[in-house]
């Protein structure tokens, strides 16, 4: 039998083993209502067989079905882009497969046939090209040429004939088995067998992947391909850094710019000798379920296949960044966000992120000293009477002289930035390289942190108030306005919070508690959760909000059901547990983990709550004293 041939029949696999497990279930239920007598059996048999076959076949289609989610983009038909839609002919033709039937635009840096299948794959349906923008912004069209014939090759029945069958399946079980729940009574029997099927299934995948290679170098050059497979993982991992220190700050002080894509190809412009650099290093090693072989197989398996003649340089896209604004609409929608120019959307983010911490700052120094403190101001007041320095100390028991002296100067620090944004003394100057920094209106360098370092002296704190005056900056000047908005870190929907449903958001200030819905609507709350998220508010009438310097412990509960109890100052205490039907937004128990850690490490330990007969997480002795 050909690896083709094994790689289909371990497909077919999957549904013969959940048709195995169904009727082994069923033969276990007869065995039992065979030994009762007749009367009960008679009885019992029929509920019971109907239940179990509607309970475990519902199990299992829920285990083996998913949607596909179709990527957010632009389609791009023939008549608007008809020399992209030559090239991807062009491509279909080599492969020896039909062309896809549509095409279109998305944001990520990929590039990926989507087919909507049916049966892991067994039925085949409409095959749509995704193409990322980032590849239309930086890739020649050699490049272009090479991925999108790889592409298509999957398919390809010049391997085999089950070729496109192989791989159809291979993407569907890829997709289904990492999602199927740990709850779910089919789930074992089938993660189990997913296991044999990849081991089964994988050489021939890695023989698609090469003969695919060879089809793109045989229509593209092999350096074509060779940079392809080089430059995308670089290109994937730029524009991740793009989201992160470029677009995803100003998304969560609320405001978007007015041209995403643009900014992206200025970061690519400005790092392009660290993208050189990372184009030498070995790639992340592939995941469980990637299709692909290791890139060093890959190159090796590379012969230099020559490109094919020069062709004279062409329009892909006509109006490449009119598309990327439409896209944007669409990847990027502004949902009540202000939408300006790069320069203020990042000036924006980065104060918000000041602010941020600044407010958490603020309220952990008020409560150490027993005042309201609210601003740069008062901060200064406590430099140089000493009791800032009293109050690092009693935060940050059992740190060195020197490493107080380095928390105060930082917190000085951050207070003497804002009150000079605030001032309008300084502004923001930024790099597509490295990191902002505050400079003055004309763009001299100030140095702040000198400041900060005399301030934290109490000595000469009157004389940086005489110099910061002298520059005009005004301590007392008032902040941004609206409230902070919080960075969402993740979200948990369906827990338990004192026996109520309650959803959870993690936020880098606090824990967001909503009341949950009720069962049944889980689909429902989760997107509720994601539309809060979005939003990035610490608050909402119906909610509460547990900033987390009100947080006084974490205690895990003991037993074999998780729970954790989040102490709060004051005593109204959290006990949250997880439900059966407990989801998470993307990282959401990550999330929660982390702040889990974090929390437990920087809290004094207390002994766990000896948990009740009913379960509640409540000390015992609580609960008997509510009983008398």
């Amino acid at each position: 039998m050909s690896k083709g041939a094994r790689s289909a029949a371990a497909l077919a696999g999957f549904l013969l083993v959940a048709g195995a497990q169904l009727a082994l279930v069923l033969l276990a239920l007869w065995a039992v209502l065979w030994i009762l007598p007749s009367t009960v059996a008679l009885r019992a048999g029929v509920p019971l067989s109907i239940a179990t076959v509607g309970a475990l076949g519902y199990a299992t289609w829920r285990a083996l079905h998913t949607r596909r989610r179709l990527p957010a983009g632009v389609a791009v038909t023939r008549d608007r882009a008809p020399q992209l839609w030559d090239l991807v002919d062009g491509a279909a033709a080599v492969a020896g497969v039909t062309p896809p039937d549509g095409l279109t635009v998305v944001a990520d840096a990929t590039a990926t046939v989507g087919e909507q299948t049916r049966l892991l794959g067994f039925v085949g349906g409409r095959r749509d090209l995704y193409l990322g923008l980032p590849l239309l912004q930086a890739w020649t069209p050699a490049q272009l040429r090479a991925a999108v014939t790889h592409e298509l090759a999957h398919a390809s029945p010049q391997l085999s004939r089950w070729a496109p069958l192989a791989y159809r399946g291979r993407v569907a079980v890829g997709r289904v088995v990492p999602r199927i729940s740990r709850r779910n009574p089919a789930g074992a029997v089938l993660r189990a067998y997913a296991g044999i099927y990849r081991r089964i299934d994988a050489p021939f995948s890695h023989s698609q992947e090469l003969a695919a290679d060879r089809l793109a170098a045989t229509h593209a050059g092999s350096e074509a391909v060779i940079a392809v497979l080089r430059d995308l993982p670089v290109l994937a991992g730029m524009q991740r850094l793009f989201h992160l220190e470029y677009v995803g700050p100003g998304w969560q002080a609320g405001y978007v710019p007015d041209d995403v894509f643009g900014g992206l190809l200025r970061v690519l412009a400005a790092r392009s000798a660290e993208m050189s650099q990372l184009r030498g290093q070995d790639p992340e090693p592939p995941g469980p379920w990637d299709t692909h072989p290791p890139l060093s197989e890959r190159l090796a398996a590379l012969t230099a296949i020559p490109a094919p003649p020069d062709e004279p340089e062409l329009e892909l896209v006509p109006d490449l960044p009119r598309l990327g604004r439409a896209l944007q609409d669409v990847a990027y929608p502004a949902g009540g966000r202000t939408v300006v120019g790069w320069d203020e959307c990042l000036s924006v983010a980065r104060t918000a992120e000041m602010e941020r911490e600044a407010e958490a700052a603020l309220a952990t120094v008020s409560r150490a000293v027993n005042a309201e403190v609210t601003g740069p101001a008062q901060v200064l007041d406590l430099a140089a009477d000493g009791r800032l320095r009293a109050a690092a100390q009693a935060l940050f028991p059992g740190t060195s002289s020197g490493e107080t002296t380095e928390r105060i100067v930082d917190l000085l620090g951050l207070m003497l930035a804002l009150a000079a944004l605030r001032s309008g003394v300084v502004r923001w100057r930024h790099s597509w390289t490295g990191a902002a920094e505050l400079v003055g209106v004309d763009g001299a360098y100030l140095n702040l942190a000198e400041l900060a370092q005399a301030a934290a002296e109490p000595g000469t704190v009157q004389d940086v108030r005489t110099y910061l005056d002298k520059i005009g900056v005004d301590l007392a000047a008032a902040g941004g306005s609206g409230p902070v908005r919080s960075q969402v870190l993740g979200g948990l929907v369906n827990l338990t919070a004192g026996g109520a449903r309650t959803d959870l958001l993690i936020t880098d200030l606090g824990l967001l508690l909503v009341p949950g819905l009720p069962r049944g609507r889980g689909s429902e709350a989760k997107r509720r959760l994601a539309r809060l998220a979005a939003d990035g508010v610490p608050g909402r009438p119906d909610g509460r909000f547990l900033p987390f310097a009100d947080v006084t412990a974490v205690t895990a509960l003991p037993g074999r059901r998780k729970g954790w109890v989040v102490g709060v100052r004051g005593g109204d205490d959290v006990t949250l547990r997880p439900a059966l039907d407990t989801d998470e937004l993307p990282g959401g128990w990550k999330a929660w983990d982390e702040v889990v850690t974090y929390l437990t490490g920087t809290r004094p330990v207390t002994p766990a709550p000896r948990v009740s007969a009913e379960g509640s997480g409540e000390p015992a002795e609580a609960e008997a004293r509510t009983r008398e």
